[in-house]
């Protein structure tokens, strides 16, 4: 049954395709490794989690432990985003998280262990374009635990949400133009002005009247205007008796 069931304490075929050493030197620093690379993880969880799991699989009494605790953080953000660099005393402890912790749950996600040539400054820093793992970069579907899209994705949904977002500013433009069209009789005018029609009419002159404010005594209006066309017209009547009676005068003996 060997030759059907992978070993679980056996490396990955992952290379660091960055790292400076030729693939016969990163093999045989994986064959001597105290380091793991864990991956899979949530950004949410803290190291305070990965010491409490990792401390169970380390022989502390032996002289070995839980070295260090290197999170993986996002290049632009520095905030954590999903991968790890657990270091141990000995060997055989990182081997030992191979069997038993690699493919368990963290965070209720299922996480994986990698054995590592050995972690070196800078490679706690994401590669993806966006600043975080390559894999975030072109993952279509939606997890919470990883920051919800992934960042390709992202960038479409931003994208067609502006686009959308244009789109109803001009509906919205259109509508508020086809309100107002040429009064009748005014089609030829070069100076014909434009009135809004129908329910449109109905609401413009509201907001139009709300938005002059209140004014003061607005009933007895029209009424002061109908008093002072009446006493122009008395003024008008008797201006004309008068000149009449200046007529009649003038010509009688």
């Amino acid at each position: 049954m060997s030759h059907v069931v992978a070993p679980l304490n056996a490396p990955s075929s992952y290379r660091d395709s960055r790292s400076r050493s030729s693939l016969y030197e990163q093999q045989r620093a994986v064959m001597n490794s105290t380091t793991l690379y864990v991956g899979n993880l949530s950004f949410y969880t803290t190291e305070e989690q990965m010491y409490e799991l990792f401390a169970r699989v380390s022989n502390v009494s032996g002289g070995g432990g839980v070295k260090r605790i290197i999170m993986g953080l996002d290049r632009n953000t520095k905030t954590p985003c999903g991968f790890a660099f657990v270091e141990f005393y000995t060997h055989n402890e990182a081997v030992d998280c191979m069997r038993f912790v690699s493919g368990t749950k963290l965070d209720e996600r299922v996480i994986r262990c990698d054995l590592d040539p050995g972690y070196k400054d800078g490679r706690q820093y994401g590669r993806g374009r966006s600043g975080g793992q390559v894999r975030d970069e072109y993952r279509q579907e939606y997890d919470a635990g990883r920051g919800g899209w992934g960042h390709n994705k992202l960038r479409e949904e931003e994208e067609r949400m502006r686009q959308e977002a244009i789109e109803r500013e001009r509906e919205r433009r259109e509508r508020r133009e086809d309100v107002y069209r040429p009064m009748p009789g005014y089609e030829r005018d070069a100076d014909a002005h434009t009135a809004p029609l129908g329910a449109d009419a109905q609401y413009y002159e509201t907001e139009r009247t709300e938005r002059a404010g209140p004014v003061a005594d607005n009933a007895a209006l029209p009424k002061r205007a109908l008093e002072d066309e009446e006493e122009e017209e008395d003024a008008k009547v008797r201006r004309m008796d008068d000149a009449e009676a200046g007529t009649i005068g003038e010509t009688s003996p």
